[in-house]
């Protein structure tokens, strides 16, 4: 009886997904005491493009303005180190060792973190002038990530016993479910925000999710399997790490399918390096192209570029592209702001979703991919597949929602400063698992698996039809719709 008991409590508190839920519903609750009006983690290091890096690092809340950067960046790796030791503590890891490997990763990573946020490497055309600097290369702050990744190829290829002391603290699927929970709360906001705008608008960003979702995930799956014979776990995370929203449903269909960890966390590498790609060329071809059609361009990035960091960062390059442009050669002058509207809305009903397409996933995979001849699937077995982690996503973006339904415009206020200082958690997150994939990357064993041929899916489905397919959506539902005009 006693055995049994602990196996039915063990999965809550022994495995990554779980403990990906626990760290990032806790992290969300401190943020959300600041509706409360307690400043609990206004403490969290932001890093800021800069120039002098001596302005890099500052507190997320003006509360905490007076604390150093560098003091704000110490008691950040405390937090984290503490929470993420309890659960590996939990999972009965070596907690020692841990803390050895995480506190080399943390500090290796951040590093990277800051260089990827170097003004000259990530200011946007928008963002150049203010920052008075001659040059960029428009990388945006998502660089750092990679920058992490190379880095980590660099320690997990050239000096692999260096990258076996830190295998203990070496978990880029652990730190990406985490991000991806805090993420839900963000989404939640953007959600909650969208009900106060233009309701075409927001029907035109709801109909996108029939583009990317009954579109594009079943053609790229059906070119991978078909004219590049990769298996299903392969085929799978690809199509939805394409066709979505990147990293978050490669890693929740991963997951899904009950597929090797090394698979979403390589078709992950590729999303973040064709989403730069895709940053530096497309707000350009818009601005050259659909100047006329602003709402068109704010709308195409949403649905073409693969990251939200990324989309947004080409949101607000289109936005202030194409206003310049039309101000000069329509002698029109819109309203900022909306462009960027159209792609974060676009990308949010986009991301919504993710919940219910790993579970639709789950399903599926349970009862037809891998179900043997005269085999019954239980409702159990779909339970055991679901990715737990995709629940505290989804349950962070209904209690946004819900906590922001009806509230005042000072609760809502106090809602988004919030959820803006846990989102803070998610970017670190998300940069320690693209240093910890390069670490735990072999080129060797890359090739074996067919890294080559999986960029090469990536290249031809981005460029040959996902991009184009957008650009005609967008049309259909924007066409013709400007922003306000400035007086």
């Amino acid at each position: 009886m006693s055995q049994e008991v602990k196996g039915a409590r063990s999965p809550l508190l022994k495995t990554e997904d779980w403990w990906a839920v626990w760290i990032g519903g806790f992290i969300f609750l401190l943020g959300l005491l600041k509706v409360a009006g307690l400043d609990v983690i206004g403490w969290v290091v932001k890093t800021n493009m800069w120039v002098d890096i001596s302005k890099a690092l500052s507190p997320v809340s003006d509360v905490y303005k007076g604390l150093p950067g560098f003091v704000s960046l110490i008691l950040t790796y405390v937090f984290i180190t503490v929470i993420l030791s309890i659960g590996v503590a939990a999972m009965g890891g070596k907690v020692g060792r841990f803390i050895t490997g995480f506190t080399i990763i943390f500090w290796i990573t951040y590093a990277c973190w800051m260089i990827g946020n170097n003004a000259y490497i990530a200011a946007t055309p928008d963002q150049v002038a203010k920052l008075k600097i001659p040059w960029s290369l428009r990388l945006t702050g998502e660089s750092g990530f990679i920058v992490a990744l190379i880095v980590g190829l660099l320690i997990g290829n050239f000096w692999p016993s260096f990258a076996r002391y830190l295998q203990e603290a070496t978990k880029p699927e652990w730190f990406v479910k985490t991000a991806i929970v805090i993420l839900g709360a963000r989404v939640g906001l953007y959600a909650l925000q969208s009900t106060s705008l233009a309701a075409q608008v927001v029907f035109r960003g709801l109909c996108a999710i029939i583009e990317a979702y009954l579109i594009y995930w079943p053609l790229v799956y059906f070119i991978a399997r078909k004219y590049f014979k990769f298996t299903p776990e392969w085929a799978a995370p690809l199509a939805s790490g394409i066709s979505i929203c990147g990293v978050s449903a490669a890693i929740a269909t991963g997951a899904a399918i009950k597929a090797r960890p090394v698979v979403p966390v390589i078709v992950s590498s590729l999303v973040i390096i064709f989403a730069v790609v895709e940053l530096l060329i497309l707000p350009f071809v818009a601005q050259a192209w659909l100047y006329k059609e602003p709402m068109v361009a704010g709308a195409w990035m949403g649905l073409a570029v693969k990251t939200d960091g990324a989309a947004a960062a080409s949101g607000a390059m289109v936005d202030a592209l194409i206003r310049a442009k039309a101000a000069t050669v329509l002698g029109t002058k819109w309203q900022e702001g909306w462009m960027l509207m159209a792609t974060t809305t676009v990308k949010v009903f986009i991301d919504i979703f993710i919940a219910i397409w790993a579970f639709l996933l789950a399903i599926i995979w349970a009862w037809k991919i891998e179900r043997r001849e005269g085999e019954k699937v239980s409702a159990s077995e779909i339970w055991v597949r679901f990715p737990k982690f995709v629940l505290g996503y989804a349950a962070l973006f209904i209690l946004v929602l819900l906590i922001g339904s009806g509230a005042s415009k000072d609760t809502l206020k106090l809602l988004n400063a919030g959820v803006g200082q846990a989102d803070t958690f998610r970017g670190i997150f998300f940069a320690l698992t693209f240093f910890t994939i390069g670490l735990m990357s072999n080129f060797k064993k890359l090739k074996e698996e067919g890294m080559g041929r999986l960029a090469l899916v990536y290249l031809i489905c981005l460029f040959g039809f996902i991009i184009w397919i957008g650009l005609i959506i967008s049309w259909l539902f924007f066409h013709g719709i400007t922003p306000p005009k400035v007086a």
